[in-house]
């Protein structure tokens, strides 16, 4: 992530300017922000070593305790919104809106179903002892210590609160490893953390921050964490894998997708039609729910893409750090705005048509590609199949159902997904054969964030393991299965030693009575059973 930025009007500038330092700017601009430090190897290892010290009496605190600390942070947020904003919004080039309704919202919404619900699904549970009737059974939610959460740029924000909240109730430390393209806000969200935990007595250190590219993110998983969530694409979470498969440290892996986006003819094309947009434009396309496969029934096809090209033509664009009331802003690194122009070239070449957009705009004065919508576009074509990550919204005709589904579940993604029919049984029964983690019906797939009960995360390439609701919770734990007394003071030996004679057939005749199905079976147990009992 260290290569000059590509586009012309920038090819002086290095995200890594001075030696040890991240230079960092304004997309939407490029105006210069500021320098943030590297940290190397050893300033991770320390970092960790003070988390894991600090975990010691965080690890202890009680629920309450937990739910106060959150509870400043989420005062914190409402309180400085406007300004967390303005921290977003000149980081990422985002517009102010997104900022505040696609992080400050989520990020709300994450503390309150973590305050209100997270001491329940960490509780004790109580589970069946099986044939142990003199025995209880629980299973317990303990901490695992220190994690780690290596991060990306598309919401500088809601990514480092996202791994830090269950972190928090789940009575973890935790050290965060931001993408180097946001590193200039890092700071200043880190330090809200910060003050909730020495407003609550607590040592800032259970949260810790580390800035750096990627020997820095290498350090934080090699140095020893205990469990580690990744945010980023499938080949760098490649990397990750083998990185932590040297210390065995247990993944959360959230790798993108290639999300469809399935409008049947008996869709209600309004609703679908603002879906799309909101599913094709937030953040200016660079999220991982995007919908980057717009699959649309032949029968609808035409009508569909004039509502949407009628909408996409009233969009503005521009720099929202500079006062501009804009919809879409910059993309956030030069690097995939390249990416999505030579996408969105190649598609062309091969006869996908533009409607709107289609090229990047405004070059002289930031990182921008302009609102797009390509239609006509073909199973076979690159963009079909790659990951977008960027303001391109894709359209390809499906003459049916049949059709729809097998090219939903045609590439390797399968992270999240939307259809939208009036016909509940038969969008249940399309949402039911896509491959995916996530699937809403009648709604922008990405929206199932927002019902925080639910979890979040992908199959195939898309990933493994969970974030959000009681498994996001759970997957910061070490689940210990516990068996004890169910009656205190009352014991007795299950003598296994020295093997007497008869015993094999005791226990046989045992097995059968139990696993036997039906009467004549049971009978045929309880025989062996007496038999062997009566020759001792």
């Amino acid at each position: 992530m260290n290569a000059p930025i590509s586009t012309p009007a920038a090819d002086v500038l290095r995200i890594d300017a001075e030696p040890g330092m991240i230079q960092c700017f304004d997309p939407a601009t490029r105006e210069p922000l500021g320098t943030v430090p590297v940290d190397d190897a050893d300033a991770v290892a320390a970092s960790i070593a003070r988390a894991r010290q600090a975990q010691k009496g965080y690890g202890l605190s009680t629920f309450a305790q937990r739910r106060r600390v959150l509870g400043h942070i989420r005062d914190a947020v409402l309180d400085r919104a406007e300004e967390i904003c303005e921290w977003i919004v000149r980081d990422s080039g985002k517009t102010r809106e997104n900022a505040l309704m696609g992080e400050i919202w989520t990020v709300c919404e994450k503390l309150r179903w973590t305050i209100g619900q997270g001491e329940k699904h960490l509780r004790p549970e109580r589970v069946s002892p099986g044939l142990f009737l003199h025995k209880k059974a629980q299973l317990e939610f303990h901490p695992l210590g220190v994690l780690g959460a290596i991060i990306p740029w598309n919401y500088p924000f809601q990514n480092i609160m996202n791994p830090v909240i269950p972190a928090l109730m789940t009575g973890n430390a935790i050290v965060i490893k931001p993408s180097e393209w946001v590193a200039w806000s890092a700071g200043p969200i880190v330090d809200i953390i910060h003050e909730a935990l020495r407003a609550e007595g607590f040592s800032p250190d259970v949260v810790g921050l580390v800035q750096g590219f990627g020997d820095t993110g290498r350090a934080l998983i090699e140095t020893g964490v205990d469990g580690l969530v990744f945010i980023g694409s499938g080949r760098n979470g490649q990397k990750v894998l083998e990185s932590a498969a040297k210390t065995v440290t247990p993944v959360v892996l959230e790798l993108g997708g290639k999300d469809p986006f399935i409008v049947c003819e008996d869709a209600d094309l309004e609703q679908a039609a603002h879906a799309a947009m909101a599913g094709c434009f937030i953040s200016a396309g660079q999220n991982c729910v995007a919908s980057e496969r717009l699959l649309v029934f032949e029968a609808v096809y035409d009508q569909f893409e004039a509502k949407v090209e009628d909408l996409v033509r009233q969009m503005k664009q521009g720099a929202a750090s500079q006062g501009e009331l804009v919809d879409i802003g910059a993309m956030v690194t030069p690097m995939q705005l390249s990416i999505v122009e030579e996408l969105v070239d190649d598609a062309v070449a091969q006869g996908a048509r533009v409607v709107t957009g289609g090229k990047r705009v405004m070059s002289e004065r930031g990182d921008y590609f302009a609102p797009t919508i390509l239609a006509d576009v073909t199973p076979q074509m690159r963009i079909m199949n790659e990951e977008t990550f960027g303001p391109v919204m894709v359209l390809c005709r499906v003459p049916d159902e049949h059709h729809a589904i097998e090219l939903a579940n045609s590439n390797g993604f399968g992270l999240s997904a939307s259809v939208f029919s009036k016909d509940q049984a038969r969008a249940r029964r399309i949402a039911d054969r896509v491959e995916s983690g996530m699937v809403a019906i009648n709604e922008f797939g990405g929206m199932t964030y927002m019902a925080q009960d639910l979890t979040f995360g992908g199959v195939k390439q898309s990933g493994f393991g969970r974030l959000n609701g009681r498994e996001g919770l759970r997957a910061c734990c070490n689940t210990k299965a516990v068996l004890t007394d169910r009656v205190p003071g009352l014991h007795f030996a299950n003598k296994l030693f020295p093997v007497a004679q008869g015993d094999f057939e005791t226990i046989k005749g045992a097995v059968e009575l139990v696993y036997r199905p039906g009467i004549r079976g049971k009978l045929s147990g309880l025989k062996s059973l007496l038999t062997s009992a009566l020759s001792k």
